[in-house]
């Protein structure tokens, strides 16, 4: 069996990671990583490291935030430790974007649901009508596994909050726009420091398959770090 398990890792790895590592190491033999971008600087922090002075910037990063998932449990931001995510708007008796939005993001939960390290936030602009019970039923209707994808509600201010102000997205209540709620089709990748890496169309095939290859870059990007870390402490 811990055969077997092995085997699988290195096909899923192979499968989901090689190519990104492929694409960041260069033909020069020297590895130069391309990183994907860091949206919202917010300042300089300067650091002392063996006498010499750096200085780093510091981003946005999405705050602490308590929800309800679909499984009826708090959902705070400590579930998704050392996680990168993908975050986006809904809610459930939607007319419009929502249906092409929740198509894509299957594909998204089935392409990475076998990494630990991957989630998806769904927050309801809708959390008075959007309860426990709807959104059970929502989850279920658009296959969503609770183990990857949270299907979240909660408070109506602290949702808005998060959008708005967090990832810089709409959301609101507005008799104008289909079902009352305005909210916003992208889809927003957050890596594990919180920080948002990439805004992509949530109804867009070409959009989608972009964002998946950037989580791909990305997940290579933190394995690749980890691997020069230990280089460093065996050095040090």
């Amino acid at each position: 069996m811990k055969n077997f398990n092995y085997k699988k890792g290195l096909v899923l790895f192979g499968v989901l990671l090689l190519p990104s590592i492929l694409y960041l190491t260069l033909t020069t033999g020297k590895h130069n990583f391309v990183h994907l971008p860091v949206f919202y600087p917010e300042g300089t922090k300067d650091t002392v490291i063996k006498g010499r002075k750096q200085v780093d910037t510091l981003y946005h990063t999405i705050p602490n935030f308590e929800l309800i998932d679909q499984t009826g449990k708090k959902f705070t931001q400590a579930d998704l430790y050392d996680k990168i995510y993908v975050a986006d708007f809904f809610f459930t008796t939607c007319p419009g974007i929502c249906k092409d939005m929740a198509a894509q993001m299957v594909r998204v939960q089935d392409k990475f649901k076998s990494f630990q390290g991957f989630a998806i936030v769904s927050h309801s602009v809708d959390p008075k009508n959007d309860t426990l019970n709807a959104i059970k039923e929502y989850a279920r209707l658009v296959r969503a596994d609770s183990s990857t994808w949270h299907i979240c509600t909660g408070n109506r201010d602290e949702i808005y909050a998060l959008g708005i102000d967090q990832y810089k997205l709409p959301a609101q209540e507005d008799a104008k726009a289909p079902g009352g709620f305005l909210h916003s089709e992208y889809f927003v990748l957050v890596d594990k420091d919180k920080r948002i890496r990439g805004y992509y169309d949530g109804t867009k095939t070409t959009e989608v398959d972009k964002m998946m290859e950037d989580i791909k870059v990305l997940l290579a990007e933190y394995q690749l770090e980890l691997k020069r870390n230990k280089w460093i402490d065996k050095k040090s």
